[in-house]
């Protein structure tokens, strides 16, 4: 395969994120995700085989679709995936999430205040942008399903909370992916001279707490929300009203999944290594392998689970396991949704994307210096949403600017590798075939392309506003200015909307 990729017409051209493209426009146009990737799929096989029947097959099945479903990263994250279907199916069948709702109706005493829970957990869980979808979206979904908020509206709260919490947070899974990029610097300490710099994080934090508690709605955003003011509430109140369980049944097994999954995290990193001593909790949080330590964690969890429901006698044993095919069957959709995202993402790699963007970044490095950050934001968010991928593109995009940048104009260097990653994350949260968007959609019980249709308006909005902070920090260097330049013109939006949809 490698030799046929490296001699095909569009490798390193632009040809090569149109696979991802055509899987996208199909998702959007159809609002069927399945066959869109599919078809983006198919596309990619045929720039890949140049006519051979052989090739083609080989290009959508074995090194496709059965290549990614048996890359053992992946499986890690498909076990994680089913062990947290399982835990939700535990906490629902004894009554813990039920007995949360009910705890929370008596704390929690508005939609806004619903909303604002959300947030605030979704901010809590910064370690990685899975179990953030996930748990943020089984725990919650309860009380703002009471509130009247809507399952749309619900998985942008999650989604917003997830990658861009994880890529301002020094101890999560994606600040070990970005330090592993960075060679022959310090990755750490980069990322942490980076987070001030990375505007879209920030503002899109701004931007949620401010559309909360202004309840701005616009976009296809409006027309969901509306709808929800016509939704039955008896249902609701019928199966809160039968709950036998505590607030405890909901609450140790979240804990314990947090604490064992980074348990899982360090250890793979090497932290209870006996030959490592010296390596400290964040060097080893560094070196984790983030599939393996999340299976690790979820599975020990489960467990955990498992035992502490037994003991207190709310679930029987045969009821407990009978949560593994529940939890499974919840989370086909999005499983099947990722294995094709995947399969794309591997067509895209092997056309060339990573050669194509390379050579438009460095083309532009030494005459718009000034203007750099804001062109590599751009770029990354264009490749992240074409692609899927935000680990991607900073693995594309990191070792470029380090090279373009390191020894000649060390600041700006670290404002273009904060570019590199609000772009990815920017990409990542606003694409069809990202799994973090998958998984929102997962966690919030939301379709698919409804969740990427109203929450699009919201993306751009903040990105563009990110995109004038790059260009004032491409020339004052400040993040300061660039930050209060920024959170001005959010401000300034979303109070004319708010206006605008009043009127």
């Amino acid at each position: 395969m490698e030799e046929v990729t490296n001699t095909i017409w569009a490798y390193g051209t632009f040809w090569a994120l149109i696979p991802p493209i055509v899987a996208i426009g199909l998702a959007l146009i159809t609002k069927e995700v399945y066959s869109s990737l599919f078809v983006g799929i198919v596309v990619g096989a045929v720039f890949l085989c140049q006519g051979s029947v052989p090739i083609f097959l080989d290009a959508i099945f074995k090194n496709g679709l059965i290549a990614k479903v048996s890359d053992p990263y992946n499986v890690g994250i498909l076990l994680f995936l089913v062990m947290l279907g399982a835990m939700v199916a535990l906490m629902n069948k004894a009554g813990g999430s039920a007995a949360f709702g009910n705890w929370a109706k008596t704390h929690i005493k508005s939609k806004i205040g619903a909303q604002i829970a959300t947030v605030l957990f979704g901010i809590l869980i910064f370690i990685d942008d899975y179990f953030n979808c996930l748990t943020v979206g089984s725990v919650m979904r309860p009380i703002t399903d009471r509130f009247k908020v809507s399952h749309e509206r619900l998985a942008y709260l999650i989604d917003s909370t997830a990658a861009p919490i994880c890529i301002i947070a020094p101890i999560s899974s994606w600040a070990a992916a970005v330090s592993g990029f960075v060679e022959g610097e310090d990755g750490l300490a980069l990322f942490i001279q980076a987070i001030p710099f990375n505007f879209y994080a920030l503002l899109t934090i701004l931007s949620l707490f401010l559309v909360v508690a202004w309840n701005v709605n616009f976009g296809p955003m409006k027309k969901y929300e509306s709808l929800t003011e016509y939704v039955d509430e008896k249902l609701d109140a019928m199966n809160l009203s039968e709950c036998k369980g505590k607030v405890i049944d909901l609450v140790l097994p979240i804990i314990s999944l947090i604490i064992f999954c980074v348990i899982g995290m360090i250890y793979t990193g090497g932290f209870f290594a006996s030959g490592d001593a010296n390596k400290n909790f964040v060097d080893a949080f560094a070196a984790s392998d983030a599939s393996v330590g999340l299976a690790i964690g979820s599975v020990a969890a489960f467990i955990f689970t498992v035992c502490f429901y037994l003991s207190r006698r709310v679930l029987k044993f045969a009821k407990c396991m009978g949560c593994l095919s529940d939890g499974f069957k919840a989370m086909v959709g999005a499983i099947l949704i990722l294995c094709l995202a995947w399969t794309l993402k591997g067509t895209t790699d092997a056309l060339g994307a990573k050669e194509f963007v390379a050579g438009l970044v460095n083309g532009g490095a030494s005459s718009f210096m000034n203007f750099m950050p804001a062109i590599i934001f751009v770029i990354g968010a264009f490749l992240a949403f074409a692609t899927g991928t935000s680990w991607g593109t900073f693995g594309i995009l990191i070792p470029i600017v380090v090279a373009a940048f390191g020894g000649v104009d060390n600041s700006l260097m670290i404002i273009s590798i904060s570019a590199c990653m609000a772009g990815a994350v920017c990409g990542d949260h606003s694409s069809p075939i990202s799994d973090t968007t998958i998984m929102a959609s997962a966690g919030a019980e939301c379709h698919h392309v409804n969740h990427v249709n109203t929450q699009l308006p919201y993306v751009l909005l903040v990105a563009a506003v990110s995109f004038i902070s790059y260009l004032v920090a491409g020339f004052t260097r400040s993040a300061i200015i660039s930050l209060f330049v920024g959170a001005i013109l959010v401000v300034a939006s979303l109070f004319f909307l708010k206006k605008k949809s009043k009127a």
